[in-house]
């Protein structure tokens, strides 16, 4: 029982209640399904245990499932880690280049954010996950990765399982139509016969399962590649989105200034030590940063403050010029916006042609912002809108 605590530690029972979400409900249900029929297609019907290649398959199955699962949960209980109420830094005057978090009733550290569903202010905050009902953020941002890598290769292993499954059963099914046209499947035979059939049940849950891990094998490995290029530079999505407001702030301005990013240390390898470790403590304690030479420790935060102050870059007028119902990925927006629905649970704005909304940032076909509605704000995220020129 030790030791089991050792691994894994909660700070309070209230983390056992992350799994009551959809998020992880469907996480897992999808890792669940396609580790389980990759075994019982691989035991069953394809590759034996009796066999050396069976049973080195079977373990393979079994690694990429542990480890899975390992990063998923480290990811989600071990969390982002969160700057402890109250804080304020060493140094009283240092303070001025902070903002203050009137919820946590602290500073809020260099490369942290306050986020809303967690209700704390998140060290190195990259974003809130739904899939792992947590944010993703200094403490959990390798596991995280880990398991944005892991689970795309096991999915390819499993779906390479059910392809071979499929062939294998049904190659004395198989024909187009023709009599003397068949597919020579003889080398797919198995001595002896398989000792439960392969059946139309078992044919359906293997199709689906190969259908869940493709799709599995295309999102998550997009997400890997989009995460992987920003630890690389040593930037979380919120910071790439501040040098942009940065580089068009100061090109507005037309200002004798060039911006540079202060965590990147100047070299990919580097970058990446910073978040995967031997050890699996990523660098640092959260709250102070290594930062490259001729950077100031908070010259990420003074931008920020330059930016709030900067209503031009801190948020865009537009009206909006078609209804939108609100809806989480609308169909009649384009292909384009329905697959590139921001996976979030943030609640999206309805809204009615003519009405006015501020955007504060934004992605290809989506944008993050506020509802103008009798000098109040509705916080959400929208679409089918056009810039207004305020």
């Amino acid at each position: 029982m030790s030791t089991l605590c050792s691994v894994i530690k909660f700070e309070n029972l209230q983390d056992l209640r992350r799994l009551c979400h959809w998020g992880p409900i469907i996480a897992l249900g999808v890792i669940a399904i396609c580790s389980t029929m990759a075994m019982i297609d691989s035991v069953l019907w394809y590759w034996p245990l009796h066999t050396t290649g069976g049973s080195v398959n079977f373990i393979m199955l079994i690694n990429w499932t542990v480890m899975i699962l390992y990063n998923y949960f480290n990811a989600m209980f071990a969390g982002p880690g969160f700057v402890p109420r109250g804080w304020k830094p060493e140094n009283p005057q240092d303070s001025m280049y902070l903002q203050y978090c009137k919820v946590c009733q602290a500073y809020k550290a260099p490369r942290s954010h306050h986020c809303r569903k967690c209700n704390r202010c998140v060290m190195k905050m990259d974003h809130h996950c739904p899939w792992i009902n947590n944010c993703c953020g200094h403490q959990n941002h390798a596991s995280f990765t880990l398991f944005l890598l892991l689970a795309p290769l096991g999915c390819t292993h499993a779906a390479f399982i059910f392809v071979m499954t499929m062939y294998t059963q049904l190659y004395n099914r198989l024909s187009f139509g023709w009599n003397t046209v068949k597919i020579d499947m003889s080398a797919a035979r198995r001595d002896p016969p398989p000792i439960v059939p392969f059946g139309l049940a078992a044919f359906a849950a293997t199709l689906f399962a190969l259908g869940l891990a493709l799709g599995t094998t295309i999102a998550v490995g997009m997400l890997f590649f989009i995460q992987i290029k920003i630890i690389l530079r040593n930037k979380t999505s919120i910071e790439s989105w501040i040098e942009e407001k940065a580089k068009d702030r100061i090109q507005y301005y037309q200002l004798d200034e060039v911006f540079v990013f202060p965590y990147d240390m100047g070299s990919k390898w580097k970058n990446l030590k910073q978040v995967f470790t031997w050890s699996g403590v990523p660098e640092g304690d959260g709250l102070e940063w290594p930062i490259r030479e001729g950077c100031h420790q908070y010259s990420l935060t003074i931008e920020q403050l330059k930016q709030k102050a900067d209503k031009r870059v801190r948020s865009v007028r537009y009206k909006v010029v078609e209804d939108y119902n609100g809806a989480c990925c609308p169909l009649n927006r384009g292909v384009r916006t329905f697959f590139t629905s921001p996976c979030t649970e943030e609640p999206r704005i309805q809204l009615q042609k003519g009405e006015l909304v501020l955007a504060t940032r934004g992605l290809r076909y989506w944008l993050y912002g506020d509802k103008i509605l009798d000098d109040s704000f509705i916080e959400g995220k929208y679409d089918t809108l056009e810039e207004d020129g305020g």
